[in-house]
């Protein structure tokens, strides 16, 4: 969950990994650190906080040199503090290493270590591995890149690691598994190095996402050179990146949360974009078209995911049971991945994540694919770890998330899924041909339907203001709505700090009830559909216990309006595709009341986007 971002050619090092730990504090904020190689000197800069810490500490320090190495921290072993921050150097200060993941086994290779004579600073794993380095180097006169291949062959656990030598002022090695590392081709023969492509593509669009227990020699005389952990050559496989670098900026908005709420209009445009034609009536995704068959005899489907992605597919379960009618398992993929789950042959495990990278989620696709499953993937990044070890899949294309806390990639997925729903429902023909035109009319329309939702900012931003000081807040929902009162509730938890939960509507009398009082503000989905009549006996509920309402409903609703104490309107549409309205309120809600409190809206403590440790 930490950012790595190295360099190394005819420019100066330092801008470069600067600007590009920036762009990657999404991945960890507690702490930033530098390492630069000039001449025969390691300056090594490291900080407490954020990037800007880092460069306040080492503006009138020597940032010369044209190889570096830098790295934003989300702290797993050791608190975050100025010495546990990376990089970390060996005990005799010739190699510095930047980490991402955990070594598992730490704690007895630094014992052995110890015994021999090794004195470490830090309580990381990262001091660790890199003194592993060092001693094998040392006893086995190997070469750099051949210590760290064997080091890694001792190490248990998920790393991506860059390596400088004082030795080798013309060459740095990476290697990586379980954990994303790119490799920018600049050129002018310089190399860029970072855990997502969102720091190279400034500089080059030719990239190589390095696969598990590959390590890369960058040479800038001899070049780039791939082998596995087993010092077998590789061929790396250059491509062509699809990022602009105006998606990497806040475009006028004051956060970049804000921005990518406001983009979902066309981040759900851009997801079904030439994957549906309404008025044709055909739905096609081309990542599973070759298992369609096979998935539409599935006896059952399994989601995996976490967070977020969990919300998404729990919505998915609904859409797949109600259209395509197969059964679904929502699975958290955090517990998933250590009982012992049945998954016969004939099931489809299908993996959700924003990133492409979770852990857990990876994790639990290992199992799947060992127990013979087909397993699909939806993520947002393309050449991510989970696009490539699926059988199939398909992306969401929302562009560059940049936000810690989760807004159109949530959208995106419950875009894809539908999709999904839709083609698979189309292939067992358990829809009727006017009603899934129906729903793909709907669908099409829901970019615009977004954009009315988001006319509503300043009455959202008024209601923001009322109840900003709650110190708890309670989200209902019922059926597809359910997951949408979970994902409003995490949110506002996420970035504002106050405790929230969501509930499926039905189940606030067996327990939650009791939490109402005068100072309970209560977030209700009550559009019209099936359950509305149940939710409306819901809020009737909690008006009895002086709770205070706030609505989402139908456009032109007049029931609810006239008992909540705030109503936000959606515009109609298909019962299925509610959420994908329904959740943009709460996401502006969210926004607004961390805003007003103060918080850190893009980078909430204790968190990080891209969880890719367990």
């Amino acid at each position: 969950m930490c950012g790595i971002v190295a360099y190394i050619g005819a420019k100066e090092a330092y801008p470069i990994v600067v600007k590009g730990l920036k762009r990657l504090e999404y991945r960890g904020y507690d702490s930033a650190g530098v390492a630069l190689l000039n001449k025969d000197q390691i300056n090594l800069y490291k900080k407490q906080g954020k990037v800007s810490n880092l460069e306040e500490f080492a503006e009138e320090k020597d940032k010369s040199g044209h190889i570096g190495i830098g790295h934003t921290r989300w702290a797993t072993h050791g608190e975050p503090n100025d010495v546990n921050a990376h990089p970390h150097l060996s005990g005799d200060g010739q190699i510095a290493l930047i980490h991402n993941g955990i070594i598992e086994n730490y704690e007895s290779l630094k014992t052995e270590l110890e015994s021999r004579g090794h004195v470490f600073k830090s309580e990381t794993d990262t001091e660790v591995l890199v003194h592993l380095i060092e001693e094998i180097q040392k006893n086995q006169s190997l070469s750099l890149p051949e210590a760290v291949r064997v080091t890694l062959t001792y190490v248990v656990g998920a790393y991506a690691i860059v390596v400088m030598d004082k030795n080798n002022p013309r060459q740095l090695i990476a290697a990586r598994k379980s954990s994303p590392l790119v490799i920018g081709i600049g050129k002018e023969g310089d190399y860029y190095l970072a855990s997502d492509a969102t720091p190279i593509v400034e500089y080059t669009k030719n990239v190589v996402y390095m696969d598990d227990e590959e390590i890369a020699i960058l040479d800038l005389d001899s070049g780039m050179k791939l082998v596995d952990i087993a010092n077998k050559e590789k061929t790396p496989y250059i491509q062509e990146l699809e990022l602009h670098l105006e998606e990497l900026e806040k475009g006028g908005y004051e956060h970049f949360m804000l921005k990518e709420i406001h983009e979902q209009p066309r981040s759900i445009q851009d997801c079904f974009r030439g994957r549906l034609n309404a008025k044709e009536g055909w739905v096609q995704l081309g990542g599973i078209k070759d298992h369609i068959e096979k998935i539409g005899k599935a006896k059952r489907i399994i989601f995996v995911a976490c967070g977020t992605s969990w919300h998404a597919a729990l919505v998915g379960e609904y859409l797949f049971e109600d259209l395509a009618r197969i059964p679904v398992e929502v699975e958290y993929a955090s517990e998933f991945r250590y009982r012992n789950p049945i998954i016969n042959e004939d099931d489809i495990v299908i993996a959700i994540s924003q990133s492409g990278e979770t852990a857990d989620t990876l994790a639990a696709l290992d199992i799947a694919k060992k127990k013979g499953a087909t397993t699909l993937g939806i993520c947002n990044v393309v050449g991510s770890s989970i696009s490539r070890v699926t059988d199939a899949g398909s992306y969401t294309h929302a562009g560059p998330e940049i936000g810690v806390a989760s807004t159109k990639a949530f959208t995106a997925q419950v875009t894809v899924l539908t999709l999904m729903a839709l083609y698979i429902a189309k292939e067992r023909a358990t829809m009727s041909e006017s009603a899934f035109r129906t729903i793909l009319t709907e669908l099409e329309q829901i970019p615009s339907k977004v954009s009315t939702v988001l006319e509503q900012n300043s009455l959202i931003e008024h209601i923001s203001d009322v109840y900003q000081n709650a110190n708890n807040a309670l989200y209902l929902g019922r059926g597809s709505s359910f997951p949408v009162a979970l994902e409003g509730a995490l949110k506002l938890k996420e970035i504002s700090y106050i405790h929230a939960e969501g509930y499926p509507a039905a189940e606030m009398k067996h327990g939650p009830i009791a939490l109402i009082d005068e100072e309970m503000p209560v977030f209700v989905i009550a559009t019209k559909g099936t359950s509305y009549e149940k939710v409306v006996s819901n809020i009737q509920e909690v008006k009895a216990r002086k709770g205070k309402i706030i609505a989402i409903v139908t456009e032109g609703d007049t029931q609810v309006k006239a008992m909540a104490d705030h109503v936000i309107e959606i515009p109609d549409t298909d019962e299925n595709l509610v959420p994908l309205l329904a959740t943009i309120p709460l996401q502006l809600l969210s926004y607004h009341v961390a805003v007003m409190r103060g918080c850190n809206v893009d980078q909430p403590r204790n968190l990080a986007k891209s969880v890719t440790v367990e």
